[in-house]
């Protein structure tokens, strides 16, 4: 008799833990993922771009707090923060850190040199020293590029299109990065071709693009290109602004400038970068390698022109251009 209910009582036991010991196993074999932005989660493109990564993950069947956990990392705009987030992630032994923009790329890529890292927002991968080569990155990184050749010509043309006066582009980067070495290059080639004379600003801070604008509200026959960093994009309501006030047309790479007021922009979709970048974490949770995996480079751009501010500019925008905007605002 003893013997049967130390029997029914060990049977009692196992069941009881049956669930908790495959609960727990579910727990441990669920992948986490990384994910390290230079934004704010209460940014609103930075909203946007989070959740077209999650819904291009769950396009692939994963979703968060189901098959996969992912791990959020905001540096609020403070880049010095980025390489304590990067290392908290690795410390959390994450799957694959998905990393938006060169800064949380490098501090990405200090932080380890081992775990699959996935850009998002990259510019100039090779010349920032992050893969080998697009078609062979060669190491632990792979992902998406926001540079596409050609596109800094554009931008120029563009802008002397829509405010044939200026005769001079001045260029707003930031310092601190080789990010911006091939946008450079063009846009001397381009402004050359058209007799225009350039001046560039390097910023890092807010306080810099204050001061940058100072001098930039001076020139009254000046147009503005103002390239894509995390600074720039942080700030973006601040740029804008301080464009409108000096009656400087400006150029942006992406459109939440626009949205903020800003006049013109033409790039990339980074809500669509961030879509594919979840095949790529797919690819790699499968069981691929970054260093097999060719580093994209964009194919759809987007111009959007913010018809308010050109009025308040006194520009009129050629018909033909409007025509061949993506995204009027009145």
């Amino acid at each position: 008799m003893t013997t049967r209910r130390a029997f029914i009582a060990t049977l009692a036991v196992f069941l009881l833990a049956a669930p908790l010991a495959a609960s727990a196993q579910q727990s441990t074999t669920r992948p986490r993922i990384g994910y390290l932005d230079t934004a704010s989660p209460s940014d609103a493109a930075a909203r946007l771009s989070r959740d077209a990564f999650l819904q291009g993950l769950q396009a692939l069947g994963r979703v968060d707090g189901q098959n996969i956990s992912i791990e959020y990392r905001w540096a609020e705009g403070h880049m010095d923060r980025l390489p304590d987030l990067a290392s908290d992630l690795v410390g959390r032994k994450v799957a694959v850190i998905v990393a938006g923009h060169n800064p949380a790329v490098a501090a990405s890529k200090q932080a380890t040199r081992t775990i699959p890292i996935v850009m998002s927002l990259a510019g100039n991968p090779v010349g920032s020293g992050f893969v080998d080569s697009l078609a062979r990155p060669g190491g632990n990184i792979t992902g998406l590029s926001t540079l596409a050749e050609g596109v800094s010509p554009k931008w120029v043309d563009l802008l002397k299109e829509v405010a044939p006066k200026i005769s001079r582009v001045g260029v707003l980067a930031a310092s601190n990065t080789t990010a911006h070495a091939t946008y450079w290059r063009e846009i001397q080639t381009a402004v050359k071709a058209l007799r225009l004379g350039v001046k560039r600003w390097e910023v890092a801070t807010a306080d810099d693009i204050n001061r940058a604008f100072a001098a930039i509200a001076k020139d009254r026959s000046i147009g503005l290109i103002v390239l894509p960093h995390p600074v720039m994009t942080y700030n973006n309501r601040q740029i804008a602004e301080l464009a409108a006030k000096a009656r400087v047309p400006a150029m942006y790479g992406s459109r939440q400038f626009v949205d903020s007021g800003g006049f013109m922009s033409y790039g990339t979709n980074f809500p669509d970068l961030y879509r594919r970048a979840a095949v790529y974490v797919d690819k790699i949770l499968k069981g691929a390698k970054p260093a097999d995996l060719p580093v994209e480079q964009p194919t759809k751009f987007e111009l959007v022109i913010n018809l308010k501010t050109a009025r308040a500019l006194g520009l009129t925008i050629p018909q033909s251009i409007l025509a061949r905007a993506d995204e009027v605002i009145q």
